[in-house]
């Protein structure tokens, strides 16, 4: 082969690489870009129902409801409207589905055609009635008040405590236990994941002896190999139980549980990147230590561990990312419970899981589905930052 045809060959080389890396980065950007333009339309949308109205008679001081106060009282825990700032007044329901109740089928019409001047007539009628009915239905001269229905606020979405995006008539979009569920069982993953790692990558790097490092390292290593599917049937099946004996509660699915299998499935990341950090460090600084009367373990506590402390941190912070990042096996194991955790020994609900888990059922374009997106927003910010701190203590690594 002569230097022309090795030149071209080069080139040839170059421009797949060059292609391969632009459609990469082509279709990372398109990615965040759908996930940017699904989840945004969330806080352009309004909490009910597309194509519905709801009202109350026009006497009613009650001018505006939130989706909390419209789910209170079609859920009827609220039965008097004292208790939402109006009159000493019962709540009256007036909907589709029961208008029979108060409207008799002979005077709706054969084909419903009176249906919208009834509908008037009682409304205007009747002091306690809130009204919730298609858009379809609604006279066009009605007497009443439409309460004015605001589109989801992002405070209410990342600050709200009640997930129940398919309520009816107002969804309750509020993430915050799926935030603390997620960032609850992450933590306590760390916790279990952080000394097991540590100690283990310290043992491999500098006690175990060649033969047994050989031995050790991929069957470490094999654990980031295995499906997270298998981690949660494990789970499941070996620790749910074992953790419902032991502190005798009624179900075993809770954070607790989350949180050892990801403090498992942590380990790999965690042990790796410890053990290539630890073996960074200078051999002369191992000698002056030795030479200057430090034992082995001394030099491992205050030589070897500080000057490896960047990438110990870069190991912690990846293993947060996978713990955040999880889907499946936290799915199995935590109960998917959407509440504010007090203690690990309660089910909770993850954000990985709550997509994985209800993506499939939301209708695409609707609220529930953009909610959904709204929710792989959060998550890609939370990753995002966590990769964006790994670097930054990767560049002060390489500076030091």
């Amino acid at each position: 082969m002569n230097k022309s045809q090795r030149k071209k060959i080069e080139k040839i080389v170059e421009g797949v690489l060059f292609s391969s890396s632009t459609v990469t980065s082509i279709t990372v950007i398109f990615i965040i870009i759908f996930l940017f333009n699904e989840g945004i339309g969330l806080f352009r949308s309004k909490p009910i129902e597309v194509g519905y109205f709801m009202a109350v008679n026009k006497d009613n001081p009650v001018k505006q409801l939130s989706p909390s106060d419209i789910d209170l009282i079609f859920n009827q825990d609220i039965t008097n409207w004292s208790k939402l700032g109006g009159k000493n007044d019962s709540i009256i329901l007036f909907t589709y589905n029961n208008i029979t109740s108060y409207i008799s089928e002979d005077s709706l019409g054969a084909n419903q055609e009176y249906l919208p001047a009834q509908m008037n007539k009682f409304i205007s009628s009747t002091s306690g009635v809130i009204a919730f009915f298609p858009e379809s239905f609604k006279p066009k001269n009605l007497i009443a008040t439409v309460l004015p229905i605001k589109n989801v606020k992002i405070s209410e979405f990342l600050m709200g405590k009640n997930w129940y995006p398919t309520n009816q008539p107002a969804a309750q979009l509020g993430i915050l236990p799926l935030i603390l569920g997620t960032l609850w069982v992450s933590f306590g993953a760390i916790l279990i994941a952080l000394p097991l790692g540590l100690a283990t990558a310290i043992y491999l790097a500098e006690v175990a002896d060649k033969r047994l490092r050989n031995i050790l390292k991929p069957l470490i290593e094999l654990l980031a190999g295995i499906p997270s599917v298998v981690y949660g049937f494990f789970g499941l099946v070996v620790i749910v139980p074992l953790v419902q004996k032991t502190f005798g509660l009624a179900v075993g699915e809770t954070a607790l549980v989350g949180s050892i299998i990801l403090g498992i499935m942590a380990l790999p990341t965690i042990i790796t990147i410890t053990e290539d950090a630890i073996l960074t460090t200078p051999q002369s600084q191992k000698e002056a230590s030795l030479a200057l009367g430090a034992s082995r373990w001394q030099t491992m506590v205050r030589v070897i561990i500080p000057y490896s402390k960047s990438g110990i941190a870069a190991a912690i912070i990846l293993g947060i990312g996978r713990a955040v990042g999880e889907t499946m096996a936290v799915l199995m194991v935590t109960g998917n419970a959407s509440v504010i955790p007090h203690s690990f020994l309660q089910p909770v609900r993850t954000i990985p899981a709550t997509i994985a888990a209800e993506l499939g059922e939301a209708p695409v374009g609707g609220l529930h589905f953009k909610a959904l997106f709204a929710l792989g927003i959060v998550l890609f910010i939370i990753t995002f930052g966590i990769n964006l701190a790994v670097e930054i203590i990767k560049s002060r690594t390489r500076r030091a």
